[in-house]
């Protein structure tokens, strides 16, 4: 019986692979990928050749789940990454995981990159307890969101969009108070990486000067 490895590949600097990920990479007998294009990059970077790739994402991953099942099961190495990251936080990979324990098959996590737990350690905020709360909801339930973390006393982590920055900052300022203590990690391992601390509206008015871009982890201290 077959067995899906979930492979986290870099964020940023492509030195962040594990030594662990490129053996299984090579070994692989499939890869699902969330964006092939992305993956024959970093497969190219590490002179791995030859490998299968399928597309699993965010537009097809209901359709194709009980194939890919099937197809996890007949081959001895499957292996699952998405563009950055480790799989299945905040990705649709997790329904892979999902089916594919659901169906008894062996699953197995490699430790690697995720772009929260820098994030988290870089703010400096206390990260003993924390909440992780991946992306705010776009529309229905966004206020209720924030108004459950209004006396949380962990910190609480959200994944956000660079276009998306400045309403999640206004919104915070209006419902936390503009005197919470927030933290927007950008570009984590990347060239351009940036921490920006301060209060809300601090930091509200340096990304309303500066609009932000790349990747975002944003960060707000418990009370």
């Amino acid at each position: 019986m077959g067995q899906l490895t979930v492979v986290p590949t870099p964020v940023g600097n492509l030195e962040d692979i594990t030594l662990r990920a490129l053996r299984m990479l090579r070994e692989a007998d499939l890869i699902y990928s969330e964006d092939t294009r992305v993956t024959m990059r970093l497969l190219s970077h590490f002179e791995i050749t030859g490998k299968k790739l399928i597309a699993f994402h965010a537009h097809n991953e209901h359709k194709q789940l009980e194939r890919c099942v099937q197809s996890v099961s007949e081959n001895t190495n499957t292996v699952l990454v998405s563009d950055a990251g480790t799989p299945a936080i905040s990705d649709p990979g997790f329904l892979l995981v999902r089916a594919c324990v659901e169906a008894g098959l062996t699953v197995e996590c490699l430790p690697g990159p995720t772009a929260f737990v820098p994030a988290l350690v870089g703010s400096g905020f206390p990260c003993d307890r924390f909440l992780y709360e991946g992306f705010l909801p776009h529309k229905k339930g966004r206020q209720t969101k924030w108004l459950t973390i209004l006396e949380e006393e962990r910190t609480v982590v959200f994944y956000e969009s660079p276009h998306r920055l400045i309403k999640a900052l206004e919104e915070c300022v209006a419902i936390l108070g503009p005197d919470r203590i927030v933290c927007v990690a950008r570009e984590i391992s990347k060239f351009f990486e940036e921490f920006k601390r301060g209060t809300a509206q601090q930091v509200l008015d340096h990304y309303k000067a500066t609009p932000p871009k790349g990747e975002i982890v944003l960060l707000i201290k418990g009370v």
